[in-house]
């Protein structure tokens, strides 16, 4: 075989092997975006998480859970703690002091505690509690990950 024919094989066999990976990946995508759109499905996988959840996560008894739909602020940033500050802007115009607790129980989760103090008087307060996981990265791979809010909580503390 001539060294033309063998380049041209070599470069239509790699048009074909890109062309596969990307169905491949094209596909798994968007089977699990089906599922996720499935409403039948979803009540019963979210019934069976939500379960699931309240077993792995019994701090979460502690707090009355506030919809993602609610929050005042975006539910993606680069920053744990400013992403769960901006999510409750309105905890700053309460007055009083506020404490701010970050903690990383696994490498891609984020538990994010905001205690807010009324007054003079440190017995009565107002705890939030944001859970995140890493999105993804931003643009390089050198820059930090990008952080979701999950689930977001509050607790009056009398």
């Amino acid at each position: 075989m001539s060294a033309k024919l063998k380049f041209f094989l070599i470069v239509i066999l790699s048009i074909f092997a890109t062309a596969g990976a990307g169905v491949y990946i094209t596909q798994s995508q968007q089977s699990a975006l089906i599922a996720e759109t499935s409403d039948a499905q979803t009540q019963q996988v979210g019934a069976i998480h939500q379960s699931q959840e309240v077993v792995a996560y019994s701090e979460r008894s502690n707090f009355k859970t506030i919809p993602l739909e609610k929050l005042n602020s975006s539910l993606q940033g680069s920053d744990p703690a400013t992403l769960a500050l901006n999510a409750f802007d309105d905890i700053a115009s309460v007055g009083g002091t506020r404490k701010v607790e970050v903690a990383y129980p696994q490498r891609n989760q984020a538990l994010v505690t905001i205690t807010q103090i009324k007054g003079g008087d440190d017995s009565v307060g107002i705890k939030y509690r944001v859970e995140m996981t890493t999105f993804g990265r931003s643009l390089f791979i050198s820059s930090p990950p990008v952080w979701q809010i999950v689930w977001a909580g509050v607790s009056s503390q009398e």
